[in-house]
């Protein structure tokens, strides 16, 4: 067993000696499928913290020749599958971290020699007498061990796009690198010597610079994850489970961690939902294994309607976004799309491939746009903020006529390219108009389901503000606010907060398009 050339499964160990952990192995039925057919080469992108590297070690673990890996596997998922037997430790495997070898390098400009060479010295251990002394070559040397032998490998890259994402405006490099993977993975020799490649890592294949050299691969990405959704990270119902074993609140983990929309599945980050469950404190444990501040040059580019997309998402929207102009780097960004769409690569925000929309996913990472947006002092933000805190004071307060002057005041000069007529677009309204409650609640929850009805638009308070009363907000459009009132009595939706301990204040709105103005009438319930 060598260190890149048929590895031992001792990473994988790891994984499996955690307090948490969730099987995952019916990946390795796709990938058993798949084996030594085109769609045997797969990219499969997502972002840092959603178990990326443990799935690359688990791959090693079931297919390295360098492992005895049956008891390993036994209560896993996998090992009831009829294809178990059949590929268990058979191949030759080479896993190469590029992560690791562009540290250990310590100079962009050597790591792809470093990675050849390296892995060339420990195929020559397993291969003796057959590699030629002037082959330098990775590709190359696989070529002939290929010829002499009839063998062929798996190939698992992890991080293989950290020389694409650290090294962007270093041609040199990109360009060594480029030309590595397309010696790998291009052309008839790499079908002879090659059974199954495996590549993840944050970002997708590059459009432009690598599309000759990887545009043969299967891509499962953040907007797209198409059949590998439940592998990407935790599913629902495996929170559910965690949540039952750890004794913590699902409602609360959900609305702290859920939000990631992939193929129909609700997908949570892992780091975050162990942290959480080991832990018990509900905040954002994601952050502290990086920082956001690699994310304000990005947030702060000066592309038209960036920053106010970015507001409008604080207060729980989704903005629609076109994602199919983005190139996959760190460099070549053209509009405010392109921007977005590399954030939900990042995992800083999440896609409706539906509706073709962007949001802030969870209440853990709409806490850290908070920060940095108030940190950064944005002036598109700051007057805003203050209107918001006011309009948060006069609904605590009871004062109706000062809600309905401050929502007009913000609909006329904040939001007026929301051009709303009905109770859908009003309700967007109120999401950014009470964007400064953020601080004290979670997003608010629109068409909250109570069993008569479903209510516009429902704020509840974080735990560590239990002074704070939840809003429960019904809209009207050239009706009165009486009416909403009215309809919330009527149709009892306040059965739906039955469990919720706190105050609760009832908040009609109407709008009256002709006259465009807004009337309000607040009451405590009891």
């Amino acid at each position: 067993m060598g260190t890149y050339v048929n590895p031992n499964s001792s990473a994988f160990q790891v994984a499996l000696n955690s307090e948490i952990y969730i099987d995952k192995t019916e990946l390795l039925s796709y990938t058993n499928k798949v084996l030594g057919s085109k769609e045997g080469l797969i990219c499969n992108s997502r972002p840092r913290r959603f178990g990326k590297s443990i799935t690359a070690d688990m791959l090693v673990a079931y297919y390295s020749k360098g492992c005895d890996s049956k008891k390993m596997f036994e209560d896993c998922i996998i090992s009831k599958k009829d294809s178990f037997q059949q590929h268990l430790n058979k191949y030759n495997v080479i896993r190469i971290d590029v992560q690791w070898c562009y540290t250990t390098a310590r100079l962009a400009e050597t790591t792809v020699s470093y990675i050849e060479e390296n892995v060339l010295k420990e195929l020559e251990e397993f291969f003796p007498n057959i590699i030629p002394d002037n082959i330098k070559s990775l590709p190359d040397a696989l070529a002939i061990i290929n010829k002499v032998t009839g063998q062929k490998f798996i190939i698992i890259i992890d991080e293989w796009d950290s020389l694409i994402r650290d090294e962007a405006e270093n041609t040199k490099v990109q360009d060594e690198y480029i030309n590595l993977l397309r010696g790998l993975f291009k052309g008839s020799a790499p079908t002879e010597f090659l059974y199954l490649a495996y590549l993840t890592g944050i970002l997708p294949i590059k459009k432009i610079k690598t599309q000759s050299a990887l545009n043969n691969f299967d891509e499962f990405t953040m907007l797209d994850t198409d059949l590998l959704a439940q592998y990407v990270g935790f599913t629902e119902n495996e929170v559910r489970n965690l949540c039952q074993k750890y004794n913590r609140n699902f409602g609360e983990v959900k609305r702290w961690y859920d939000g990631y929309r992939l193929n129909g599945e609700h997908i949570y980050n892992p780091k975050a939902v162990v942290s959480v469950m080991l832990r018990g404190n509900f905040k954002s444990y994601w952050s502290m294994t990086g920082t956001y501040e690699s994310i304000i040059p990005l947030i702060e580019m000066d592309f038209d309607g960036l920053k106010e997309d970015i507001i409008r998402m604080l207060s729980g929207e989704a903005v629609e976004i076109d994602v199919s102009s983005y190139q996959n780097d760190m460099v070549t960004f053209k509009d405010k799309d392109d921007i977005l769409t590399v954030l939900i690569h990042l995992g800083y925000l999440a896609y409706n491939e539906k509706k073709c929309t962007v949001f802030i996913p969870n209440e853990e990472i709409r806490s850290e746009f908070v920060k940095i947006t108030k940190r950064r002092k944005w002036n598109e933000l700051i007057e805003l903020q203050l209107k918001s805190e006011e309009l948060l004071c006069a609904t605590l307060d009871l004062d109706s006529d000062t809600v309905a002057v401050i929502i007009e005041d913000i609909h006329a000069n904040y939001v007026s390219a929301i051009q709303y007529n009905n109770e859908n677009s009003l309700s967007s309204v109120l999401s950014i108009a009470y964007l400064s409650a953020m601080e004290y609640y979670f997003k608010p929850i629109r068409e909250f389901p109570t069993g008569k009805g479903f209510a516009d638009l429902v704020f509840l308070p974080k735990k560590e503000y239990p002074e704070y009363p939840a809003l429960l907000i019904e809209l009207k459009w050239n009706k009165s606010a009486n009416t909403a009132i009215k309809q919330i009595k009527e149709k009892k939706y306040i059965k739906a907060l039955e469990n919720y301990s706190g105050s609760i204040l009832l908040v009609g709105l109407n709008y009256d398009k002709k006259e465009k103005e807004h009337q309000c009438i607040i009451e405590k319930y009891s």
